[in-house]
């Protein structure tokens, strides 16, 4: 494939998890880091497999990489919902990282779908 430096998807996720990081670092001591470490985990994988996919060699690899991206895409999205209803984020902050997943997950399918 190509640099994936030069994908907006690539781009968003970095975004994501960039913020998931600085937001979930607030989280209470109550959280013994549990959620906050899963969440950080699974907004870092994103990035890391749309990377790994990109430097596979086949496409069959590259589309294998970029469906576990768009999985824990879906797991973030989960650990926020978690993470709002117990307080953690306000109202405003999960709507947004949530609909920054959810956007990943589309473009991610995109991506697949016009893979060459």
């Amino acid at each position: 494939m190509h640099d994936f430096r030069r994908l907006e998807v690539w781009q968003r996720a970095l975004t994501l998890a960039v913020t998931v990081e600085r937001e979930s670092r607030r989280f209470p001591r109550a959280d013994r880091g549990v959620i906050a470490a899963q969440l950080r985990r699974a907004a870092l994988s994103i990035p890391a497999n749309i990377a790994e996919g990109c430097g596979r060699n086949t496409r069959n690899e590259t589309i294998r990489f970029l469906r576990i991206a768009s999985g824990s895409a879906t797991e973030v999205e989960s650990h926020l919902e978690v993470a709002s209803g117990l307080g953690y984020l306000n109202a405003r902050q999960g709507e947004s990282m949530v609909g920054d997943a959810k956007a990943i997950q589309r473009m991610l399918f995109r991506l697949i779908q016009n893979l060459p």
